[in-house]
This record gives structure tokens, sequence and C-alpha cells, in this order.
């Protein structure tokens, strides 16, 4: 994922747990909702998403609260609960 810096404006690369979702993706937040990158996204309003070879411009993002992580596959649901991940990112495209 490619973003910009909140107070720099630098741009910065940040390897993510990505998940293709109805109308764009959902990133499982395995630091939390306070990781810096998290937070730059949010105040950006988007970001730019690097998967299968090819860059996706992404908007709307907002944290979405799912310790059952519907919003997932099925397959990975189970390695998500046992990381204990209830958090995700979901954007736009």
């Amino acid at each position: 994922m490619r973003r910009a810096g909140r107070r720099s404006g630098r741009r910065y690369q940040t390897p993510v747990n990505l998940f293709p979702s109805n109308g764009g993706f959902t990133i499982a937040l395995t630091y939390g909702t306070g990781a810096d990158w998290v937070r730059n996204v949010i105040a950006a309003g988007g970001c730019e998403i690097e998967t299968r070879g090819r860059r996706v411009p992404c908007k709307a993002p907002h944290l979405v609260h799912d310790p059952a992580a519907r919003g997932i596959r099925l397959p990975e649901r189970p390695v998500l609960r046992l990381l204990g991940v209830a958090d995700f990112l979901s954007l736009s495209t």
C-alpha cells in the first residue's frame, strides 16, 4: 500500500494483509487501529493499493470492528481469529 505521511507528506509503502471485498478492499489491522499508517490513510481520505502488478486508487477509508471477521473469506477467518485480529480498514475503489 502506498500512502502519504500526515505531517511530512512523504510517500511511504507499507505491506498489509489485503483481502478483496465488495467494491474495494479490506485490510486486517494486525497492529491495531492506532498504527501511524492507519491514521495517515484515514487523514488523507485514501491511499493507493499495489496488488497483482497493478496500482489501484482507494478512497473512503473507515474502521470496522468485526471479531468474527465476517467481511473476510471463510478460509482466512480462523487465522485472523487466532492472531486476535478484530479490527479492519475498509477501502472503496
